[in-house]
């Protein structure tokens, strides 16, 4: 009888909370997380780092906190983590300034074409996009990317050289991203599976061991009112921690925004 009291009580108390707005009921849309891990200025850019599935090779989970502090060393950029990529069907997306995309789907059905639909209204009406590595190779089900991402996976091409360093040259200085960018060393996967003919302004390539061929490394395109920043860059932590790969998604981030590339000192 006292164990049915209590019972009836919670369940009294469940249902005045929903009433009283003090409890959310469950949704299959995740909320995007709200703390940021490095505290942005009051005025910064809520940027989504969406992620949470990838190639059993990219350890999303390890690169993932590496690239959001990468990210978070520019205080005018306030980066929020979610990883289900169900989120791309949320309304919600259309908060945020910019998404990071740094996944790879395998379902089509994840998240389906309300998702990829809501994704490309949001970067066509002004948000920014940012593609990191094998971000290439999601949506191979949706003829639409690639016009989006302005180059994507191939997989009948050759992927890439072997795991290894490589030298990045910066072949268009003038672009505000890659002002005052030196080329650099970098250990890596390099990409030479991009294809496409979406027109892109290409910021910087790296030539292959294997083929001799250059290959992009970085690039922008606009996506309606949207700006786009591609790099394959980023295997795994690594890369990821070279401080010239940080940096080129850290001002490709704010330019995808509408920031300076570069934060004032």
């Amino acid at each position: 009888m006292i164990v049915s009291l209590r019972r009836s009580r919670l369940v009294c108390m469940f249902f005045v909370s929903l009433w009283m707005g003090t409890l959310s009921p469950l949704s299959s849309v995740p909320a995007a997380e709200d703390a940021s891990a490095v505290p942005a200025a009051p005025q910064a850019k809520r940027v989504l780092l969406l992620t949470g599935e990838d190639y059993p090779g990219h350890k999303w989970r390890e690169t993932t906190p590496v690239l959001r502090a990468q990210l978070e060393q520019d205080t005018r950029l306030s980066i929020h983590v979610v990883e289900d990529l169900n989120f791309l069907r949320s309304p919600e997306l259309h908060t945020f300034a910019a998404i990071v995309i740094h996944f790879k789907n395998y379902d089509p059905a994840v998240p389906g074409p309300e998702g990829q639909e809501n994704l490309a209204r949001f970067v066509r009406q002004g948000g920014g996009a940012v593609l990191v590595h094998f971000a290439c190779g999601a949506f191979q089900e949706w003829p639409e990317f690639v016009q989006l991402a302005g180059r994507a996976w191939n997989p009948k091409l050759r992927g890439h050289d072997p795991h290894g360093t490589f030298r990045v040259d910066i072949v268009d200085p003038q672009h505000p991203i890659m002002r005052d960018f030196p080329s650099f060393d970098v250990t890596d996967e390099l990409y030479t599976c991009l294809a496409g003919e979406t027109p892109i302004t290409l910021l910087a390539t790296a030539v292959s061991k294997v083929d001799q061929k250059p290959y992009p490394m970085a690039f922008v395109l606009p996506y309606g009112q949207g700006r786009v920043f591609h790099s394959p860059l980023g295997h795994d932590v690594r890369a990821f921690n070279t401080p010239a790969v940080g940096e080129l998604f850290r001002r490709g981030t704010a330019w995808a925004v509408g920031l300076s590339p570069t934060a004032a000192p």
